[in-house]
């Protein structure tokens, strides 16, 4: 081990997202090895100090910070793994790039399309390499469907319809947290959900073209964090559902919720060609629904098939276990980033298996387009 290059990592943000990446720094070099690089935990850096210090010590940073430009600034630090809230995604991004750091970026990219073009416009500025956190595309279920489109084996695309729904917020009470102030997130629903099935809909199928939409928000007021007897506005929607074109010809469909009382991780799309279909379903994440038009005679053989997606030869699996034993839901970030360490030592491209800062300000120019739509009540074309 003393002869595979480190790298060190600078956590910005320890909750949700800072548990999830920081599990998997760790975890590369249990799983894939030899690892691009060993990644040795800095620094973390969260507001609340006695949050953050608990986050250090329960992760493994070697210290803490509540200043962000400490990790940004810190020489320890080679890589920026920016897990704030969205409206911290771009002044720390931007400082990390111009320090001469790497960043991955939690998405949405920015609030808005003007922030993340202000983010993309540092990278191209740069030569470090940047990534933002679609983890989605490093399921192996989700890889197989992609193999299976870029081989053809669905034909010419007809249909892509997704939805992704939970129900976290359906309690009047549930308190006025930042994900539901614009401000503070840029928008609701489309920007949490929906810019990981925007992300998957450019991955799979190809660029939009247009877009029609509709909003709305079903509890206008909710109750303050800090002081439940008052109130606060819910200045973001609740809910979308949109109609898109693409270049290709193909139509689709997309929905995202956290009204959709039952579901808690409902990530679900359909992909239907001139040859077949496929299916994927996050919350059963090592399965692939497949239907191929093949020839044969014997019809009473046609149907769906459903591949457990947990044979060595599906993508990244040779890390993990047998054939049969499922992975997780963490292991996507595992994947993801031993992507990003990869392309930093061994100066690959992030992309296409990565998502890019410019794929990050495409999704966010889709999502301002879908929110204008909803506004204006009319079809809205996409430009970049």
């Amino acid at each position: 081990m003393s002869t595979l290059k480190q790298l060190g990592i600078g956590m910005l943000g320890y909750a949700f997202m800072g548990k999830s990446h920081s599990h998997a720094w760790k975890s590369i070099p249990t799983f894939i090895w030899p690892p691009p690089a060993v990644p040795k935990l800095i620094v973390i850096f969260g507001r609340h100090e006695d949050r953050v210090r608990e986050a250090m010590i329960r992760y493994g940073y070697k210290k803490y910070v509540t200043d962000w430009r400490k990790v940004v600034r810190d020489p320890e630090v080679d890589i920026v793994d920016n897990g704030l809230p969205n409206h911290l995604h771009k002044d720390p991004t931007i400082e990390a790039i111009e320090q001469g750091k790497h960043v991955v970026c939690e998405k949405p990219l920015g609030r808005n399309a003007q922030e993340a073009k202000e983010i993309y416009e540092a990278a191209k500025r740069s030569s470090v390499k940047t990534m933002v956190a679609f983890n989605y595309r490093f399921v192996p279920a989700v890889m197989l469907a992609k193999k299976i489109i870029d081989e053809g084996l669905l034909g010419k695309i007809y249909h892509f319809r997704a939805r992704y729904l939970q129900d976290w917020i359906v309690d009047p009470n549930f308190p006025l947290v930042w994900r539901l102030q614009k401000e503070y997130a840029g928008s609701g629903p489309l920007g949490d959900l929906g810019s990981h099935i925007i992300d998957l809909a450019r991955y799979l199928i190809g660029e939009p073209s247009a877009v029609s939409a509709l909003t709305k928000t079903f509890i206008d007021e909710r109750p303050l964090p800090d002081d439940p007897t008052k109130k606060g506005k819910v200045t973001v929607e609740d809910t979308f559902e949109a109609a898109i074109e693409f270049e290709n010809g193909a139509m689709g469909t997309l929905e995202a919720s956290r009204f959709a009382t039952g579901r808690k991780n409902f990530n679900n799309f359909e992909i239907n060609g001139e040859k077949g279909s496929i299916e994927f379903n996050l919350e059963r994440l090592n399965e692939l629904r497949v239907y191929l038009k093949e020839p044969d005679e014997r019809k009473y053989l046609e149907g769906w098939r459903t591949i457990l997606v947990t044979e060595k030869i599906h993508p990244y699996i040779k890390f993990y276990w047998p054939p049969g034993h499922i992975i997780g839901w963490e292991h996507t970030f595992i994947n993801e980033l031993a992507h990003f360490l990869d392309a930093i030592v061994n100066d690959k491209d992030v992309a296409p298996q990565g998502a890019t800062m410019e794929d990050g300000y495409k999704n966010n120019v889709i999502c301002d387009a879908i929110i204008e739509s909803a506004e204006k009540g009319k079809k809205v074309l996409i430009k970049y």
